[in-house]
Parts: C-alpha cells; sequence; structure tokens
C-alpha cells in the first residue's frame, strides 16, 4: 500500500522528510529547550518542588552538564546570585539556571552552547526590578567574567530581587 494517502490521520509529512531539508521553523535547538522546559512543568506540576526539592540539584545538573567556558561562568554566576539575592529560589528554565520568586522567573543565564551564539546571555523577566525611567535593558551579553563584571551582576541580582 505505498501509495496509501494520509487523508483523515491529521497527520502531514515533516518538512524534513518531504524535502530532505530542515523545516524553516525551530532549530533543533530550540525543540529540545521546549522538550526540557515541557519537561520541568510537568515535575513541577507533580509537585515536586513542594515535596522538598529546591532546584539546587537541577541547576548545579545543568551547569555541570555545559561545556567550557558556558560551565565556569554559569558556576560563577550562580554564586552570585545565591549570595547577594538568597531569597531567589534556583530552578531551571527551558533547561537552563534560573532564580525564581516564588513561581516566578526573575534572572536566567543562558551559555553561548545553548543556541550557538557568540556570546552567553543574562537575562532578566519583567518580574525583575530594574527599572529606570522609560527604558533599561532586560538581557546583557556575556564574553567574560572579570571583577567588574561579576560586581555589576551582583548589583543587578540585588535590585532584580529587590533587596537593594
Amino acid at each position: 500500500m505505498a501509495g496509501k494517502s494520509r487523508a483523515g490521520t491529521g497527520s502531514k509529512p515533516s518538512a524534513r522528510r518531504a524535502t530532505g531539508r530542515a523545516s524553516p521553523g525551530f532549530t533543533d535547538e530550540e525543540r529540545l529547550a521546549m522538550r526540557e522546559r515541557a519537561r520541568e512543568l510537568k515535575a513541577e506540576s507533580r509537585g515536586r518542588r513542594a515535596a522538598g526539592s529546591d532546584g539546587e540539584g537541577d541547576v548545579l545538573a545543568a551547569i555541570a552538564g555545559m561545556p567550557e567556558p558556558d560551565r565556569s561562568m554559569a558556576a560563577r554566576i550562580h554564586a552570585i546570585v545565591k549570595t547577594c539575592a538568597p531569597e531567589l529560589a534556583p530552578k531551571t528554565w527551558y533547561g537552563m539556571p534560573a532564580y525564581a520568586k516564588g513561581d516566578k522567573v526573575v534572572c536566567f543565564y543562558q551559555g553561548t552552547y545553548k543556541f550557538k551564539t557568540r556570546y552567553a546571555t543574562l537575562g532578566f523577566s519583567d518580574k525583575a526590578q530594574l527599572d529606570d525611567g522609560a527604558m533599561w535593558p532586560t538581557a546583557f551579553a556575556l564574553r567574560e567574567l572579570g571583577a567588574a563584571e561579576e560586581a555589576r551582576i551582583a548589583e543587578l541580582v540585588r535590585r532584580a530581587a529587590g533587596s537593594r
């Protein structure tokens, strides 16, 4: 039945199978991030966080799985957040280290390897208290961490968490 139609099945061959090329939609990295987020949401809905897990182990495992130099940078940012804003709870968000107040992510780290970018990102959600007039940055490119960058990150994290 090689010529059998798929009519009524509700499925179509993917662009990759049909043309031999990747779909113009999501990249493999984006699809992986969405699957990671779905796993996180499923675990949260099952009450894993409420059952005593504070997310620290998930974040440390995510950091350990990163290639260098992302691993060292993420570990340093993790230490800064834990020191400057201990009220923020570590958790993973799309498979990356993130820090939340309640169930709302305030800030997150995204390594260069995640989407094959030329710089890592320290980002802040709309829950971060970084408002400064009518316009302010919500993400910062990171190529390396020196003392000046660490001091700036510490100040941003304190402000974002509301613990000036």
